[in-house]
């Protein structure tokens, strides 16, 4: 029973569809937004100098085939084997790169041809939606029959994907299968994989026993790699959310505090009025105590008239009669 590697790996994805041009064109018109009069017919690699340049994690986490048809179009078709936001940027900026290379000096904008960027992504970068293809490119707001054709950016999510028999996407099915679910773990290769003849020549590129001893160390240190870049960019990732945890925990501490002492402010400044007011109230009660009094005073005194009492004291005369 044979055994296979893995066809994400960038030695075995390389060997399929970087050494096999009829390969590489059943995939790209298996998995492109290609109308019938734009299917690839015959491909051309780029040369080693075109190739988009790559920091040394990408190396390890990014496998890419280049190469354009006979009709000019270009195709960046990448696997990546791990996945950040800043990616997207990435692939926008290579195959910008890509388009903006076509040009030259003369040279005619309409003989500008697209760039198709094909990209299997081995990780989930969209939540909440189901659907594992997604297709971008430049169309209308309103009348999304009016394209700008230029740059065409596909990203494929394999963990959504899951096996399907409708009969229109046949071969995108079966490339997707392939890349799937073949790997050092395959016991039995599914029948339909089998049948056809293009994923069986491809089946056969990956079977461990076409692979030297130095092959397989190429292809387990990729993997370690690859490995090794998941963990630290899940330690970045749990470092970046722990800092934001931390960070929303002071804010929210911060706006409790306010909050309370706003709180302790207003509560204070109305107690602080109350007593004010108390305090005013009784030294109010206080004076007209003491006027009285002296009303009572003058009044034995029997030496001021009720008029003379009242203008001395501040107290009316209904006052001072009733006293």
């Amino acid at each position: 029973m044979a055994k296979y590697l893995d066809p994400k790996a960038d030695l075995t994805f390389k060997k399929i569809f970087g050494e096999h041009k009829h390969l590489v064109i059943s995939l790209l018109n298996a998995l492109l937004p290609l109308k019938d009069d734009e299917r690839v017919e015959s491909i051309e690699y780029w040369p080693a100098e075109k190739i988009p340049d790559r920091t040394e994690a990408e190396k390890y986490s990014i496998v890419d085939v280049c190469c354009k048809d006979n009709k000019k179009h270009e195709f960046i078709v990448e696997m990546q084997m791990t996945w950040t936001e800043s990616f997207k940027k990435r692939v926008l900026l290579n195959a910008s790169k890509a388009y903006v290379a076509q040009t030259g000096k003369g040279m005619a904008y309409k003989s500008l041809q697209p760039v198709y960027a094909l990209n299997f992504v081995n990780a989930t970068f969209l939540d909440g939606v189901d659907d594992y293809y997604h297709y971008y490119h430049l169309v209308h707001d309103k009348y999304t029959n009016q394209v700008i054709d230029g740059l065409h950016l596909i990203f494929l999510e394999l963990p959504k994907f899951k096996p399907t028999t409708f009969s229109e996407r046949k071969m995108q099915v079966l490339w997707l299968r392939f890349l799937t679910e073949i790997n050092e773990n395959t016991k039995e290769v599914p029948a339909e994989l089998l049948e056809n003849a293009e994923v069986n020549e491809a089946l056969g590129i990956v079977e461990i026993a076409a692979f030297s001893d130095e092959e397989m160390r190429a292809y387990d240190k990729f993997w370690d790699r690859v490995s090794t870049q998941r963990t630290y960019e899940e330690e970045i990732e749990e470092t970046i959310t722990r800092r934001v945890i931390k960070k929303v925990e002071a804010e929210v501490k911060q706006k409790v505090e306010a909050e309370v002492k706003q709180k302790v402010e207003a509560e204070a400044n109305k107690k602080a009025e109350g007593m004010i007011k108390d305090a005013e109230a009784k030294a109010e009660a206080k004076a007209e105590l003491q006027k009285m009094d002296t009303a009572r005073k003058l009044m034995a005194m029997n030496v001021m008239t009720t008029d003379q009492i009242a203008e001395a004291t501040g107290l009316t005369t209904e006052q001072i009669k009733a006293l």
